[in-house]
């Protein structure tokens, strides 16, 4: 079974200040193309910034985003997993959680993010190696 650090090793963990502005997270974000940041206050994780926050917490009041600080709108509940978690407890607390972006941490230290998309793609390539095994072994034909 896959354990969830598997998937971010070797991957950039993408990651923002808490002070930096909406303008400049969502300019970061859409040059890496990606949906979500975590926001970091030293080196410590203290939230995480979506296109969700965009659209809620800056578009939706209103806020100017050249002049709000991520740490104003940015969640800062933060649902992670451990780095010995398996993908698919994961996408069982992104479930019932409803997010859809989770950092990986191990012993407090964040490894990088990975997505509902990333773990989605997982369990469909899990999902064919168990079907071509079911179908090879349906189809054997033993040796006479």
């Amino acid at each position: 079974m896959k354990k969830i650090a598997e998937l971010v090793t070797n991957r950039e963990v993408y990651f923002i200040r808490a002070g930096q502005t909406v303008q400049e997270a969502a300019n970061y974000m859409g040059m890496r193309n990606v949906g979500a940041v975590v926001v970091l206050e030293a080196d410590r994780l203290a939230g995480i910034f979506s296109e969700r926050d965009l659209m809620k917490r800056v578009v939706m009041r209103g806020l100017d985003p050249a002049n709000t600080k991520i740490e104003e709108v940015m969640t800062r509940e933060v649902v992670s997993a451990d780095a010995d978690e398996t993908y698919e407890n994961c996408l069982r607390k992104m479930k019932q959680l409803n997010v859809r972006h989770l950092p990986i941490v191990r012993a407090g230290e964040l490894l990088g993010v990975v997505s509902l998309r990333d773990l989605l793609m997982v369990d469909l390539d899990e999902k064919d190696h168990e079907l071509k095994m079911m179908t090879a072994y349906i189809h054997y034909v033993p040796p006479k």
